[in-house]
């Protein structure tokens, strides 16, 4: 199945929708027969599925990318998963809200060329942030 994953990656981290498309046309020969759905469902949705490719790579890069999201469930998952029973609601969610509180206590780094993307924010969006947003 990793292979799989790894060819569906081809299709949103190449350079240009173009490219993108090619590597749609790649996946579908290989895969098509055994996920005729999921091509199907590119297929359909391309306009929408691709419009990041407007922006340039390292904010595309934010913007298909789910770790962040999958590792702050991840982590709660394995706060969790220990317990098996828990005696009210509110134990739940006083848990729930401690364990959020330690893991976004350590959301310090900054993505990787951060500058070179506020920057590129900053050209795409002129009305939205500014250099004294980060002053």
């Amino acid at each position: 199945m990793k292979s799989f994953a790894s060819d569906l990656k081809r299709i949103y981290k190449a350079n240009t929708q173009d490219d993108a498309w090619e590597q749609l046309d790649a996946f579908d020969s290989k895969w098509g027969r055994k996920y005729p759905a999921a091509v199907k469902s590119w297929r359909d949705n391309w306009n929408e599925l691709t419009s990041f490719f407007q922006y340039p790579y390292e904010m595309r890069s934010l913007i298909y990318t789910t770790n962040a999201i999958e590792g702050f469930n991840r982590q709660l998952r394995k706060v969790t998963k220990t317990r098996t029973v828990f005696p009210t609601d509110d134990s739940l969610l006083k848990l729930l809200f401690l364990a959020m509180r330690d893991i976004t206590a350590k959301w310090y780094d900054k993505p990787h060329n951060w500058g070179l993307i506020i920057s590129q924010l900053m050209i795409c969006f002129p009305d939205r942030i500014s250099d004294e947003d980060f002053a």
